[in-house]
């Protein structure tokens, strides 16, 4: 299955762990640039840049509030990676069926 490919791609933004992370947190509410990057063992720019990906990708919105920057998860585009791994569910799935099927068939 092909996949659309994109400038800012979303499945280059989620394959990073830390990416992954920050996408869960946001999850939970949106939260300050600070309060996120206490969560991580990295340096500020690093978490800044990080978010910076996931904003590019159409995945975190960030609004200043006076002198913090607030992100907030926009999910909308995890529907491409959904859809993409829906298609190898699909197919793990028809693989354990058959295979299900052959073990009751020779007990």
């Amino acid at each position: 299955m092909a996949r659309p490919s994109s400038t800012n791609d979303v499945f280059r933004a989620v394959a990073d762990p830390t990416r992954r992370e920050l996408l869960d947190r946001l999850s939970e509410g949106e939260e300050s640039m600070m309060k996120l990057a206490e969560s991580f063992d990295i340096s500020l720019p690093a978490v800044s840049q990080h978010l910076k990906v996931l904003r590019e990708a159409g995945l975190v919105e960030e609004r200043r509030e006076g002198r913090m920057r607030v992100y907030t998860l926009i999910p909308g585009p995890l529907r491409e990676v959904s859809d993409w791994v829906g298609h190898y569910e699909q197919f793990w799935q028809s693989r354990l069926r058959r295979l299900g099927e052959h073990l009751r068939k020779n007990k």
